[in-house]
């Protein structure tokens, strides 16, 4: 094999791995705090996408573009949690789960309707086209971009989950919510900040993903059975396991299209059902 194709698959790996984590990192706050799994992820991560492109037709700046749709998607997750959600409560988790697969469909449709059923393109910023020559091999600066970015992210929602008061208290939220409320904690607010921070990784990975895999309306549904891969095998709730299994199928995934194109999507499961058998809790759960 060559070996530079190897290596550039290997750097693709990393960087599709990062972008998993990402959205696994979303998903497994809001599936840990709020103890739903949260249908409408992957359509956050697809107006993420819709709406940077959108902001850069508007204003042709990719930066603010990049600062300005996830803020987005995270207002909408707010309203999501506070408006639609919240009152579903005392109902219990079904109705839950029914409205966020509802809005999945709702939001996707939206799309079709504002930004239309065809798929678009859209064109890394000028400073970050082209190539750079790391030696074995010639690699895309953006993706490059997109690997540091998304590290970026990804240490900086850990150190705030790890090193500041609201970030214990979200971890604290979801090992014992009661507990958490017994102390005089607003545990509504923390479930409304919990869903608009799992809803901007989302929307971030849809947008840093736009340039690399272009656009379309159903590209949330494909990430959405990915990341709740990556929340089950990286175990429950557990944000360092949802890193590694982000890297993990992305570097797979990556590998076997090289001599396998067509079970490049059905390794991300055979990996998660591998280790489930042995590890059924996954990878760092304890539940």
């Amino acid at each position: 094999m060559n070996p530079s194709l190897l290596f550039s698959q290997i750097l693709n790996g990393i960087v599709t791995g990062m972008l998993y984590a990402l959205m696994g990192i979303g998903l497994s706050i809001i599936t840990g705090i709020l103890n739903i799994p949260n249908f409408a992820h992957g359509a956050l991560f697809a107006l993420g996408a819709y709406l940077i492109y959108t902001v850069i037709q508007a204003l042709g700046n990719f930066w603010l573009a990049l600062a300005v749709a996830p803020l987005g998607v995270a207002l909408l997750g707010l309203l999501i949690e506070y408006a639609g959600i919240r009152p579903l409560y005392r109902a219990g988790h079904d109705y839950q789960l029914l409205l966020t697969f509802g809005l999945s469909l709702i939001i996707t449709e939206g799309i079709i309707v504002v930004w239309g059923p065809i798929g678009m393109s859209q064109l890394p910023p000028a400073l970050l086209r082209g190539g750079v020559d790391l030696g074995i091999t010639i690699y895309p600066k953006y993706r490059l971009f997109v690997m540091a970015m998304a590290g970026l992210l990804v240490l900086g929602a850990w150190l705030f989950l790890e090193k500041t008061r609201y970030g214990a208290i979200m971890r604290a939220g979801i090992e014992d919510k009661e507990m958490v409320s017994l102390l005089g904690i607003d545990i509504h607010r923390l479930f409304t900040a919990a869903f608009g921070l799992g809803a901007y990784l989302a929307g971030i990975s849809g947008a840093l993903t736009a340039p690399i895999r272009g656009l379309n309306p159903l590209m949330g549904v494909d990430m959405l059975g990915i990341a709740f891969v990556v929340v089950a095998l990286g175990g429950l709730g557990n944000l360092p396991g949802a890193i590694v299994a982000g890297l993990m199928i992305g570097v797979a995934q990556s590998l076997v299209a090289l001599v396998w194109p067509e079970a490049s999507v059905a390794v991300i499961f055979a990996v998660m059902a591998a280790v489930l058998l042995v590890r059924p809790q996954g990878l760092f759960g304890i539940r």
